[in-house]
């Protein structure tokens, strides 16, 4: 784990309780910790319909869960809808990672959250997706302030969780933790993508749940 002394974390202005999304343990590890170190109150929130197969889904909640719960910290278990999912991004099957299915799969999850947020005593909320280098933070803030302006009494806080070596901070916890190190972002179409990819280059394709984090191995989560 890293020894070097990171600055307290602090809300907007104003701002006393967080409701942070959260995608699964790899992504949120660090920050849960460098939250909980700057004394912020927050909840996780676990709201992810566009995760395929259930099995995938499944260890990637309930691993995020003991995480939270080893650190004692509030962990909100949401609907998993997937025909809902599947509903809102039906006619984008094709899209590329970081195209507009991934701002829809966002917005939903972000509108979720949001209103969850307003009707439970959260005043911000904000995402654990911006740490993973594959994502585009500015796609991510778009769909978060998007949510967030849908409800007059929250906001979106586009903190970006990459500075100070987070993302490298990520993969540190993940390998003390020997989290689960998905291999795809986490949708079908996500998992089709990457399988045909590997085919192409002659790479065994992905087997749900068998590979960990350790520290030998590189970084390969995206969510």
């Amino acid at each position: 784990m890293s020894k070097n002394i990171l600055k307290n974390l602090s809300l907007p202005a104003g701002k006393k309780n967080l409701l942070l999304h959260s995608c699964c343990a790899p992504c949120s590890g660090d920050i849960m910790k460098r939250l909980l170190d700057s004394n912020i109150s927050y909840t996780v929130y676990f709201y992810n319909p566009n995760i395929h197969p259930h099995e995938e889904y499944l260890l990637r909640k309930e691993e995020n869960m003991s995480f939270s719960i080893k650190y004692n910290i509030p962990f909100i278990d949401a609907d998993y809808n997937p025909r809902t999912w599947f509903e809102m991004t039906k006619g984008m099957e094709m899209e590329p990672e970081r195209g507009k299915r991934c701002s829809t799969c966002f917005d939903m999850r972000f509108v979720k959250t949001a209103e969850y947020a307003s009707q439970n005593g959260f005043d911000i909320i904000s995402s654990t997706l911006g740490i993973s280098r594959w994502k585009d933070m500015n796609q991510i803030n778009q769909s978060g302030i998007y949510a967030a302006s849908k409800f007059q009494d929250i906001e979106y806080w586009t903190y970006n969780w990459r500075k100070e070596n987070g993302s490298q901070r990520m993969i540190e916890v993940s390998k003390d933790e020997s989290f689960y190190m998905q291999e795809y972002c986490g949708c079908v179409y996500s998992l089709r993508d990457t399988n045909t990819w590997r085919e192409k280059n002659l790479r065994p394709t992905i087997e749900i749940g068998k590979k960990f984090y350790s520290h030998s191995e590189k970084d390969t989560t995206d969510n």
